[in-house]
């Protein structure tokens, strides 16, 4: 919804908020991208894309604040985060969050968001668009006879490309990167008692990750080659955990030289339900084909 909003909601898009932030550490730099399974070399003097929730998420939430929904009930449902130019680690950081629009019906309000970062020669290098669901508890359930869908699968014939282990901790290692200290991440008894077996792995972690042996294993190792990557976080990532990244090249781009979007999967197996079912495009001439 736009322009004019029901009662209690402000007018959308919201008013924009800025921030100049200081340089990242660049010891924060090398554990985050070790933490993900990239090569901290990789980033001597550039900032890692999927880095923003750091510096984002703060000013991010102030663009909630006069929202009248439960807030702590929200759920991550995923992100875009579109590449146009690098970060230098050695300038600040120019930061904008803006609500973009809210879309609700009885059962949930998806909270849509963008956080634009750049620097001064790079004004919207990274502009991160995130999509936040909020239960609401109404009806709008099944009718009566009408089939369950189905969970979406990573198709059986999709490219292996990685595998990792997450440790038990995993959760709280990403909070301390990155000032998330979402309490269903690293302690277990709050996870139980929103009824998950243990703590869940956050999905920008799970994004990160799949992002970095992206990198590596299908763009050569260049960490500019991404343009976009686009995901839902589907169901969550119970630690620990053994998981792999899937992809399903798709053709090539059209007669303009825009490479088309691959198919991407974070999933146990193939054939699995998966925690995180995206799109990524980036610069094939430089990938492993």
């Amino acid at each position: 919804m736009t322009g004019s909003s029901p009662e209690g909601l402000p007018e959308l898009p919201g008013p924009e908020l800025h921030a100049t932030l200081s340089p990242r550490p660049r010891e924060l730099i090398r554990d985050y991208v070790r933490f993900c399974g990239g090569d901290p070399s990789s980033y001597k003097h550039t900032v890692p894309p999927h880095l923003w929730p750091q510096w984002g998420f703060p000013l991010a939430a102030k663009t909630l604040e006069q929202i009248p929904y439960p807030l702590f009930k929200v759920l991550n449902g995923g992100c875009r985060v579109e590449v146009n130019g690098t970060l230098a680690n050695d300038e600040p950081l120019e930061v904008s969050a803006r609500l973009v629009s809210i879309d609700e019906n009885e059962r949930r309000a998806v909270l849509e968001q963008q956080v634009v970062t750049g620097t001064a020669a790079n004004p919207r290098a990274i502009v991160a668009t995130m999509y936040a669901i909020v239960p609401l508890g109404g009806g709008g359930g099944r009718r009566s006879g009408q089939a369950k869908p189905q969970p979406d699968r990573v198709p059986l014939e999709a490219d292996e490309l990685a595998r990792w282990k997450l440790a038990p901790d995993a959760g709280l290692a990403f909070a301390m990167l990155t000032g998330d200290f979402n309490p269903v991440h690293w302690l277990a008894p709050y996870a139980r008692a929103f009824g998950f077996r243990n703590t869940i792995l956050h999905g920008f972690a799970s994004m990160a990750m799949a992002w970095e042996r992206l990198v590596r294993s299908r763009y050569g190792g260049s960490p500019t080659a991404i343009h976009s990557f686009d995901v839902k976080f589907t169901k969550p990532l119970i630690l620990p955990a053994k998981v792999g990244l899937y992809l399903q090249s798709t053709d090539p781009g059209d007669s303009s030289g825009e490479p088309a979007p691959d198919r991407v999967w974070v999933a146990a197996a193939p054939g699995a339900s998966p925690y995180l079912a995206g799109s990524v495009r980036g610069a094939r001439s430089s990938a492993r084909s």
